[in-house]
């Protein structure tokens, strides 16, 4: 368990070899990917003026950011009013603590959980067990990865690594269940029947946040099966651990968002369940609600004047199901919490660019743009994706190949040096040249030759062309 804020990701190019050897994993994935890529086009494309509601979706994202302070102590003060409590947590330490004291108060052996990215985020589910309180997962697909003992490889959708099959078989080990098939309905049937328990028996749940409303104190959640909704209605303590990226000023403010996140998350017009509750009702619902505010390094995110765009993520998982590296690599590869693109600009930001593992996630990008073009609040991932590279690079230790580049970008600055170093190329070359060609240079230059020919340099370079060229003209 980390000892603050979030979890330190494993090296991407080994976690990436593991997932990439793994096929069946791979086809899981190409398969789920490529499914809700294009129904996520036929349902964006139903609005003419889709491009108008991202437009506003990013700028009431960035509104709330320019003054977050103060709409986090408005949200503060509007919880209160309804009869809850607030806390704040400056890290994951903090935030795991207060969640862990608030269920031990209550004498919680076991809670449930709404599926819940930030409690992820902060290992919660780990300090909880430590504390001898067993947290029940009960989304289904977060339910499958508890049950096999595994990690989210999706933001959405956590287990999109599996197939049906390696969920029966699971099914059948661990929760004993008898199922003659492996129809997606069987499958739920079974988890239904095993939460059925835990929603009508369990005094205390655990939630995330999608959005809060500062002037009225509401908080929102979103999903697809409506075991959120049990979550936030049966039990008699819900606490809520939410980023204070996202909260909103004002109660139309979520209006966009409403279109923004179903049609980019599960290509729905509308999400089956969508939750708003507001403090404590008596008489109905939860009696006791507590809601806390997490940091997590997203102050120092909120600092940086490019890098704090990445705090508009509505957390949708449109980039993950676009990005040509996710769909090879999987989740598991970034072996980070935040997986695909936001995650590469996202977790090295939550770690104040002092996490090696982490920093090599900028990398782990073709810059092609898709994910930018997907993004319903139109988070510029590529343009932070090159300017974290820029300053992750500062922070390394200088080895050969950081020096090579400032040694080309040194002989590049002056036209001299160019035609020099061609010049001395073109005579270097000779042992290496075969049929016109380069097939293998030596040491580190190795790698570019790997898998392609180098075209050998010409006698004469443009520039000595052109300069005949205008003596003879």
């Amino acid at each position: 368990m980390s000892a603050g804020g979030i979890r330190p990701p494993r090296p991407f190019p080994d976690a990436a070899r593991e997932t990439l050897q793994d096929t069946q994993m791979r086809r899981n994935l190409k398969h789920a990917t490529t499914t809700i890529r294009e129904k996520r086009l036929r349902a964006v494309a139903e609005l003419p003026d889709w491009e108008e509601i991202r437009t506003r979706g990013a700028a009431l994202k960035d509104v709330a950011l320019a003054d977050l302070a103060e709409h986090l102590l408005m949200l503060e003060a509007s919880v209160k009013r309804r009869g809850g409590q607030v806390h704040w947590a400056r890290d994951g330490k903090e935030a795991r603590r207060i969640v862990a004291d608030l269920a031990a108060a209550h004498g919680a052996k076991e809670i449930i959980k709404v599926k819940s990215i930030s409690s992820d985020e902060i290992e919660l589910n780990a300090e909880l067990e430590a504390r001898g309180i067993h947290a029940v997962e009960t989304d289904l697909a977060e339910l499958i990865v508890q049950l096999a003992g595994d990690t989210p490889s999706h933001i959405l959708v956590p287990a999109i690594h599996k197939n049906r099959a390696e969920i029966r078989e699971l099914f059948r080990r661990e929760l004993g269940a008898d199922l003659p098939t492996d129809e997606p309905k069987v499958l739920a049937e079974a988890a239904r029947l095993y939460l059925r328990e835990k929603f009508l028996t369990t005094k205390v749940a655990v939630s995330g946040a999608n959005f809060a409303i500062a002037a009225t104190g509401t908080v929102c959640i979103v999903e697809s099966e409506g075991n959120g909704r049990m979550c936030l209605t049966l039990p008699d303590v819900l606490i809520s651990v939410m980023g204070i990226e996202k909260v909103l000023p004002e109660w139309a403010d979520i209006a966009p968002f409403m279109q923004l996140l179903p049609r980019s998350s599960t290509a729905e017009r509308m999400n089956p369940y969508t939750s708003f509750w507001s403090g404590v009702t008596p008489g109905d619902g939860p009696q006791e609600f507590h809601l806390v505010l997490l940091d997590n390094g997203r102050t120092d995110v909120l600092a940086d004047k490019v890098g704090r765009e990445t705090l508009r993520c509505i957390r949708c998982s449109a980039c993950l199901n676009v990005c040509p590296v996710y769909e090879r690599a999987g989740g598991h590869a970034y072996g980070s919490v935040y997986p695909g693109p936001i995650g590469a600009i996202l977790t090295p930001q939550l770690l104040q660019l002092e996490d090696d593992n982490a920093n090599s996630l900028p990398w782990a990008s073709s810059l092609c743009g898709a994910c930018y073009d997907a993004c319903p609040v139109k988070i510029n991932i590529p343009e932070i994706l090159i300017y974290l590279r820029g300053q992750i690079t500062p922070h390394k230790t200088p080895n050969a190949e950081s020096i090579a580049m400032k040694t080309a970008a040194w002989i590049f600055n002056e036209p001299f040096r160019f035609e020099g170093a061609l010049k001395l190329a073109r005579i270097g070359q000779g042992p290496l040249v075969q049929h016109g060609a380069i097939h293998a240079l030596p040491g580190l230059l190795g790698g570019w030759t790997s898998s392609r020919n180098l075209p050998a340099f010409p006698a004469k370079s443009f520039r000595e062309l052109w300069r005949e060229e205008g003596q003879h003209g």
